[in-house]
């Protein structure tokens, strides 16, 4: 879904953006080293300290800029798609109306150039490559001098949002695609109610067996949790998951019942809760994937607004103090 996904976010226009900051850094690099301020060393109160400052804090803003008109962009597309679904046929299916709002993203993405001033891919690109950039801007602002103070928080903070950023970048680029795989054909939705469907065929299946076994269908059933809790859903598992706990113990309870029927139902109910635990085991993995696609936004944005508070600190520190 993503634009990242394409293997040109990095490779942008023959590497673009690459060269344009690699211009800049090696700029302020030449700068740094062969310019001596009267005074001496170069610090962030010196007219090239002032330069290097001003021109990483354009570079933060521009960045959180395209972050929230992005995503606003995305909200008002999406509102726009949901009246249109109302004014649809209602024999339209929802795979259909899915397929179209997948590919007027695609097409937003790709004619966005009247609103960004260049592609959704090329601000991406833009967006890695100025993200790097900083590190080595901003660091030369500093002087690699470095305290307990406002100035230090704000350096830190604009590192911990980069390395958020570079992780994101890692996500979209890999995780949609083990999503893609996970699933084959199957959504999440349908996972669930095989699932479900598996309950109730166990359930049958428990009905001519002694009571230890259906309340370790039960079990089973009842405790089994896909998705759960933040740390569930972030690590794809449940510890001593109940349905592989419940398969481990009929395949054991199997070797003592020998009359009748019981040896094939006691066969045929492993079967089914080993097919459940597999298809648990991709839902899990699902939602593992997609909250750790998602969970890294739940870090890069309030970084990004710590940030933004530490550098409006920073720069009054500097105006008011210095």
């Amino acid at each position: 879904m993503n634009m990242m996904h394409r293997p040109g976010l990095l490779k942008y226009e023959n590497y673009r953006y690459f060269k344009v900051t690699s211009l800049l850094m090696a700029l302020a690099i030449a700068a740094y080293v062969l310019i001596q301020p009267t005074g001496g060393k170069t610090y962030g109160g010196t007219w090239l300290g002032y330069v290097l400052g001003i021109i990483s804090t354009g570079i933060v803003l521009l960045l959180m800029w395209f972050g929230v008109k992005k995503r606003r962009t995305l909200r008002m597309s999406d509102r726009r798609l949901d009246l249109k679904q109302n004014h649809q046929n209602f024999s339209e299916t929802q795979s259909e109306f899915n397929a179209a709002r997948k590919s007027d993203r695609r097409k937003r993405h790709a004619n966005e150039s009247w609103r960004y001033g260049g592609s959704m891919q090329g601000w991406l690109s833009a967006h890695v490559y100025l993200g790097v950039s900083l590190i080595v801007l901003a660091t030369l602002h500093s002087s690699f001098q470095f305290g307990w103070n406002i100035h230090t928080l704000s350096y830190i903070l604009m590192l911990l949002v980069i390395a958020s950023g570079f992780y994101g970048m890692y996500a979209y680029l890999n995780f949609p695609r083990q999503i893609t795989h996970n699933l084959t054909n199957d959504s999440l939705d349908d996972l669930l109610l095989k699932i479900a469907d598996l309950d109730e065929l166990a359930r049958i299946r428990a009905l001519g067996l002694p009571d230890e076994v259906n309340v370790i269908v039960l079990k089973a059933r009842q405790k089994t949790r896909v998705g759960g809790n933040f740390f569930q859903q972030i690590s794809g598992s449940q510890g001593d998951c109940p349905t592989s706990l419940a398969a481990q113990q009929i395949l054991q309870l199997g070797k003592k019942y020998t009359v009748d029927e019981q040896p094939k139902l006691m066969r045929d109910l492993f079967s089914v809760l080993l097919h459940k635990e597999k298809l648990v085991l991709r839902a899990r993995n699902e939602i593992m994937l997609k909250a750790r696609l998602a969970g890294w936004l739940y870090l890069h944005v309030p970084l990004s607004i710590a940030l933004l508070a530490a550098l409006f600190a920073h720069i009054m520190a500097i105006f008011f103090y210095w």
